[in-house]
């Protein structure tokens, strides 16, 4: 896995930014079946944000790490309770990176 320019984290986050978030984790934290809809969806959208919520115990920076890895994606940012996730399609590319 190919770590992101600074350009390309530009170019992402400008993309992100009129996303809403469509994952949140909470207290339960991170499991298998979040992870597998998380990956299907990066399948289908290239692009995400997820919302770390309150209630949740763990670090947002080791959850963003956790899903990263589980389904071999980039971590765009983490900025305050939102993660942004990117993983290019391996069907479809919508995203073209500079």
């Amino acid at each position: 896995m190919n770590n992101l320019t600074s350009r390309q984290v530009k170019q992402l986050k400008s993309k992100a930014h009129h996303l809403s978030p469509i994952f949140q984790v909470g207290k339960n934290g991170v499991n298998e079946n979040f992870t597998e809809q998380i990956s299907d969806v990066l399948e289908k959208r290239e692009l995400i944000k997820i919302s770390v919520l309150q209630n949740c115990l763990e670090d947002k920076d080791d959850i963003a790490k956790q899903i990263s890895d589980a389904t071999e994606s980039h971590i765009v940012t983490v900025i305050g309770n939102t993660i942004i996730l990117y993983k290019q399609s391996e069907k479809a590319g919508k995203i073209e990176l500079s």
